[in-house]
């Protein structure tokens, strides 16, 4: 989990600091968060990767989600701005980097993921020259709340994209203990937000990873607080 404190953060462009001048006000704040968010690499999620032995980061999942949006933007059931709904899914995990990752069906840490994400929101795009800073905090607020079409249809691929990688895992994180097919189902549910289509498929694949043993039958207490599985 990420650390809140009083005491101002160690910046990544502090280990070696911009020459003192030649660079202007504002492009030095552009360059220094666009330096910083180079730790989302670091974010480890609880996906495992398809093609290597590993778990996924968080900036490969956001590029896997940018890519589907283009993909699948087709089966919205609303109309949507491709452009717009990737920038969504492009910043939607990058407070991670201060908040830290919510362990999927961790329900303890998912009491106060609210918050933590809150707080990392306001430390992290405050980066940014002010009115940069309240454009990116706006589409972060958007994603949050599902507001508007894009905001719906890029949650469902934040949904989908970890649903395809557990599948090909041959349930991944569906066999958690505890988990149960119901509470994949649930925690899927909103993928039909934004498409019916993509989510009778996803309805599909664990219907059928239920059946392979994949991931237990019943119901069980996993919970939807966390956002992988």
């Amino acid at each position: 989990m990420g650390l809140m404190s009083d005491e101002p953060r160690p910046l990544l462009v502090d280990r070696t600091p911009f020459p003192a001048d030649g660079i202007d006000e504002r492009l030095r704040a552009q360059l220094t968060f666009l330096v910083e968010i180079d730790r989302l690499k670091t974010i480890l999620r609880q996906s495992p990767l398809v093609a290597a032995e590993r778990r996924e980061n968080d900036a490969e999942h956001s590029w896997h989600l940018a890519m589907m949006v283009g993909v699948l933007a087709e089966y919205a059931d609303e109309p949507i701005d491709v452009g717009h709904t990737v920038q969504l899914v492009l910043l939607h995990d990058l407070v991670e980097i201060y908040a830290g990752d919510t362990p999927l069906y961790d329900t303890a840490a998912g009491v106060d993921q609210a918050e933590r994400e809150a707080v990392a929101a306001d430390e992290l795009f405050g980066l940014l020259p002010k009115d940069q800073a309240q454009r990116l905090r706006e589409l972060w607020d958007e994603f949050e709340e599902r507001r508007t079409p894009e905001a719906r249809f890029a949650k469902a691929m934040d949904r989908l994209q970890p649903l395809l990688l557990n599948w090909m895992a041959s349930g991944g994180t569906w066999r958690t203990p505890g988990v149960t097919a119901d509470d994949v189902r649930a925690r899927k549910a909103v993928i039909g937000d934004a498409s019916a289509t993509l989510w009778k498929a996803g309805q599909r694949l664990i219907d059928e990873g239920e059946r392979r043993g994949w991931s237990r039958s019943g119901s069980g207490d996993g919970g939807d607080s966390a956002e992988q599985g």
